[in-house]
């Protein structure tokens, strides 16, 4: 039986991820009481209709007791054998008043309290660290659409490949915040910065020209040299402490040059020893396995 279980934030997209879970197969229950947990899993895996893939959803709206009790009740379902991951959505705290400012919803935790806005989604966080600490997954929803949102869901959760760790690689821009599900972090703004570069400003990491610039340079050779040393040593530590998932970040000023450059340079090479790689670019927009990026790398050299 598999058994997944969804948490985190109010708004940041926990109905999106459970409902993308029950399109995929699970059976999918909302909202389900902490406590009831345990009976859950003994009807779904003994009862007259046994399944195989289950996903609940168990955030602030519990009772606090209950959400207390949950590393317990966690850990008695997994000595039980079952295959249970526990995945936590967040969002950027401005983000979130943002859309209940917009969406003129009430949080849940104003409802029966004589509180704001703000203080709702501070208690909140505070009521849900012990499953926030207890994620398999945790995934900051802050720049995602629906269907990016949907697609990691898929990609990362209901698509994972059994004792096979995915491993992505995320460039991102330091004066736009660290990723907050980033597991690894390194910093490349002590590189040379093509952006000063009047005639290299419009290119990203990705391009022939910003390739050729930093190239030209030893300690950037030398800093992605040292980074995959540093992986090679330790990914397998991580991935026989049975980690699904390992995302290794690489940051730059603004997240355009140096950051894509690296990135894509390290998941080019850990794709020979790792079946399951994957690029996001965050300030580009841009997120697609390495087998796509060399095929749209081909395209592009072949057009005049």
């Amino acid at each position: 039986m598999q058994l997944v279980i969804i948490s985190g934030r109010s708004g940041s997209g926990k109905s999106i991820a459970l409902q993308a879970l029950e399109d995929l197969g699970f059976y999918a229950i909302d909202n389900m009481p902490a406590m009831l947990l345990g009976p859950l899993v003994d009807e779904l895996q003994h009862g007259e209709t046994p399944r195989s893939s289950v996903a609940v959803s168990i955030d602030a709206r519990n009772l606090p007791g209950a959400l207390e009790r949950f590393p317990a009740m966690l850990a008695a379902v997994q000595e039980r054998g079952i295959d249970c991951r526990v995945i936590y959505l967040t969002t950027d705290a401005r983000v979130l008043l943002e859309r209940y400012s917009s969406t003129r919803r009430r949080h849940p935790l104003t409802r029966d309290r004589d509180v704001t806005l703000a203080e709702a989604i501070e208690m909140e966080e505070i009521a849900l660290e012990d499953i926030h600490d207890l994620a398999d997954l945790v995934i900051d929803t802050t720049g995602l659409s629906v269907h990016d949102l949907r697609g990691r869901i898929a990609e990362q959760v209901a698509g994972r490949v059994s004792q096979q760790m995915t491993l992505t690689f995320e460039s991102f821009g330091f004066k736009h915040g660290v990723p907050l599900d980033s597991d690894t972090v390194f910093d490349a703004r002590c590189l040379p910065n093509p952006f000063w570069d009047r005639a290299l400003r419009q290119f990203n990491g990705r391009d022939p020209e910003i390739i050729e610039f930093l190239e030209n340079f030893d300690d950037v050779g030398a800093m992605a040299d040292d980074i995959t040393g540093w992986l090679e040593r330790w990914l397998p530590v991580y991935q026989d402490s049975r980690r699904s998932y390992m995302t290794v970040a690489i940051g730059c000023t603004g997240g355009q040059h140096r950051s894509v450059y690296l990135a894509e340079r390290l998941a080019q090479h850990f794709a020979k020893h790792y079946p399951d790689v994957k690029l996001r670019h965050r300030e580009l927009g841009i997120q697609l396995t390495v087998e796509q990026n060399v095929r749209e790398a081909s395209t592009n050299s072949a057009e005049p």
